[in-house]
């Protein structure tokens, strides 16, 4: 996507794409709180029920491959309006699912179409020079976690007090209401690229192969992202479990708590244009660590165990989100004709990590309980770290200039 400044429009522009961000990325998230509530309703086991978490991110890593791409190739906004009115639809059709495989259908369709944000990044990244990057990538994602947080909440709290179907028919309406606030406001403008649908899929994976820099933030966001899936998936059941025995709104007001996060990511942001991507991202991976030797202590439930829960879950949003912020700046460095394409590489490999994550996470869980999605994390991150600390700095460093003269002149 080019880059055309827009002047004082940006701020506004700008917020109102983080506040997409937040409802589309809520869509995501909120089943986590609900699943527990899922299984009661449907007659299903709590880990089958937990399909749907996984079912909702594979739809979405599937969506980023497929979709995401288009916007090097269709104007913005009416590609963004349509995407969050199949969404909203979608959602409809979940909410009146009357079994399970319904439901997982209907969430597939919903994850895949509510790829808002991976679309929205590299197009607020057009509007601001160079330097401003880090913040406005920080914003966006502190509106994502926004969503994140919030629809954890809210899906929890609605779900204990009118069902599970009661979050999904919330989510439609918000995402309707949101795809008509962006067809009002968005302003109308051409996509950069003429190509073909099938060279734009081809493209992700050529320049996945081509770039080492994204690869490597697509390494990091993966083990990173399957970790924190892991953790949010087993935390609903620890919770709802007989060891604490709360309702799905406690996993909402755990989330809740992390609403600090938001405030950490435009810092993490600056940050990245101050000191550089690979700095914020060493940070992260230690942070992530710590938090897996302290959540595991929330095995130990109680009070204490509660607090484990608060500060571990804390630590791994603010090492994830940061990372990611990091992450995505250094991705979008390499080219601003092709940012949509490098976007769909890297975040279609940070959800299919993040699906492989919740899987794992439920297995995990049902054979070594809470300790097992504890060490889990731990592992992911190592591998991370591992990566990290072996790559060339010198030669895997993205440079905007140079990684854009490299990347057109493949082109």
């Amino acid at each position: 996507m080019t880059d055309h400044h827009t002047g004082q429009r940006t701020p506004r522009l700008v917020a109102l794409l983080a506040l997409a961000c937040g409802v589309a990325v809520g869509n995501v998230y909120f089943p986590q709180a609900v699943a527990p509530l899922v299984a009661a309703g449907l007659g299903t086991s709590p880990g089958t029920a937990a399909g749907v978490v996984t079912a909702t991110q594979f739809g979405y890593a599937a969506g980023i491959f497929l979709l995401v791409p288009l916007g090097d190739r269709l104007p913005p906004r009416p590609l963004l309006v349509t995407l969050l009115t199949v969404t909203g639809l979608g959602l409809c059709a979940a909410a009146a699912a009357p079994a399970l495989p319904p439901l997982l259908a209907a969430s597939v369709l919903v994850g895949a179409s509510t790829v808002i944000a991976p679309l929205a990044g590299p197009l607020a990244a057009g509007l601001v020079p160079p330097q401003r990057r880090g913040v406005v990538g920080g914003t966006l994602l502190s509106g994502a976690l926004a969503g994140m947080l919030l629809s954890r909440t809210a899906g929890g709290a609605l779900g204990d007090r009118l069902g599970w179907r009661a979050p999904y028919v919330l989510a439609a309406l918000l995402s309707l209401a949101v795809a008509l606030l962006l067809a009002c406001a968005l302003p109308a403008s051409a996509a950069p690229s003429r190509q073909r649908y099938p060279r734009l899929l081809t493209e992700p994976v050529r320049l996945l192969c081509a770039e080492p820099a994204l690869r490597r933030s697509s390494f990091y966001q993966a083990t990173v992202f399957a970790g924190f899936s892991a953790v949010w998936t087993g935390v609903a059941l620890l919770l709802t479990g007989p060891g604490y025995g709360l309702g799905a709104d406690a996993v909402g007001l755990l989330a809740l708590v992390n609403a600090v996060t938001m405030l950490v990511t435009p810092v993490a942001g600056r940050l990245v244009d101050r000191r550089g991507a690979d700095v914020v991202n060493l940070v992260c991976f230690l942070l992530v660590l710590a938090s897996a030797a302290i959540l595991a202590l929330g095995g130990l439930g109680g009070t204490p165990g509660l607090l484990s829960l608060v500060a571990g879950t804390l630590l791994l949003d603010v090492g994830m989100q940061s990372g990611m912020v990091a992450n995505q700046v250094r991705v979008y460095a390499l080219a601003a004709s092709v940012r949509s394409r490098l976007n769909t590489a890297y975040m279609t490999c940070a959800y299919l990590g993040g699906g492989l994550g919740s899987w794992l996470g439920s297995r995990a869980y049902a054979r070594y309980g809470w300790s097992g999605v504890c060490a889990l994390v731990a592992l992911l991150t190592v591998l991370a770290l591992v990566r990290h600390l072996g790559a060339r700095a010198g030669g895997r460093t993205a440079v905007a200039g140079a990684g854009e003269s490299r990347t057109a002149a493949r082109l």
